[in-house]
């Protein structure tokens, strides 16, 4: 064997080994599993029963059969949403855990409350899954038949009228006020442990009027038990098709409504996201769950990452300017 052709060996017997680890790093890549190979948990940020924690349970279902892995609903009700935004901030950024965001986690709570989370700089937004406008209700028995009669009797009765709200800080708190500065009345902000009692109030006529969503008003709306004047949105609810828009009424910017998306904690990887928007999406479109959410009035909104990052900034900054001109602030 000549000198030179010895030289050489040891260079193309380190080139082959090169070329083989690559060889086999490839193929190890090539079957590596893809995300999800274990099963996902879906925080709902409320106790078990009622509108979100069904939301959760409809899209978890669905996911579960689109994805070929369970998606397990864990509720973790407590501190109107933050003990399970905290947790889900807290929790590793592999797409595991994901948690229900709706208005009061990343819209309302952050624009008045001093929360133990950053509401955009602690999650991952993933999609959006729809929401549900609000309306102006009053209490059947009151001489008022349209918005604009309600407006006209607040401001010659300035002491007569009285709003229940869900509590300090929520939707139908900072709706009610919204309304109340765009059109120049007053009315009495009496608050409640959440909607239920509010409702009670209401009917006995104890209340005048209060904000709710649609979808739990429309029970009483189509009973006669109390009167919607007008919703939020861009365009009426075929729920509740004879309600007009404010926007209608000449009121603008009354766009405010309850939302509900996915998130995740900060940092997700961008494969791990897009993949869950496909999906969700997916779920969206299925013509079951859609007319799902149709009855349930809620107009799904099937939305880019990017789309609903921006949705949760402007739903904030408009919540914030609320609490601002309202000077409210809920410690």
């Amino acid at each position: 064997m000549s000198k030179t052709l010895y030289r050489q060996q040891p260079i193309f017997l380190s080139f082959l080994f090169v070329v083989l680890g690559l060889l086999l790093n490839l193929n190890a890549y090539a079957q590596a599993p893809t995300y999800p190979v274990k099963p996902i948990k879906l925080i709902a940020p409320v106790a078990a029963g009622g509108g979100l924690d069904n939301i959760a349970r409809s899209v978890a279902e669905k996911l579960s059969r689109s994805i070929g892995q369970p998606v397990v609903v864990e509720n973790m009700g407590g501190g109107g949403g933050a003990i399970a935004s905290q947790a889900t901030a807290k929790a590793p950024a592999d797409g595991y855990t994901l948690m229900v965001a709706y208005v009061g986690t990343h819209g309302t709570n952050p624009a008045v409350r001093r929360l133990p989370y950053d509401a955009i700089k602690d999650f991952t937004p993933i999609g959006m899954i729809g929401a549900t406008p609000n309306v102006l209700v009053i209490n059947s028995e009151l001489p008022i038949k349209s918005f604009k009669e309600f407006v006209d009797y607040a401001k010659k009765n300035p002491a007569k009228l009285s709003y229940g709200s869900a509590g300090p800080g929520t939707l139908t708190h900072l709706g009610m006020e919204q309304l109340k500065l765009a059109a120049g009345i007053f009315m009495v902000h009496v608050p409640y442990r959440g909607v239920g009692p509010a409702y009670t109030d209401l009917l006995a006529g104890q209340t005048q009027a209060m904000f709710p969503t649609l979808f739990a008003a429309l029970p009483y709306i189509n009973t006669n038990r109390v009167r919607g004047l007008a919703v939020t949105g861009a365009k009426r609810s075929s729920a509740a098709p004879n309600i007009p828009t404010f926007k209608e009424l000449g009121f603008n910017g009354f766009d405010g409504q309850q939302w509900y998306g996915i998130v995740g904690p900060a940092n997700l990887p961008p494969a791990v996201v897009a993949k869950l928007n496909t999906e969700l999406n997916k779920v969206l479109a299925s013509p079951d769950f859609s007319e799902k959410m149709t009855n349930e009035a809620m107009t799904l909104m099937p939305l880019s990452p990017t789309q609903f990052a921006n949705y949760i900034k402007e739903d904030i900054a408009r919540w914030a300017k609320v609490a601002k001109d309202r000077n409210i602030e809920i410690e």
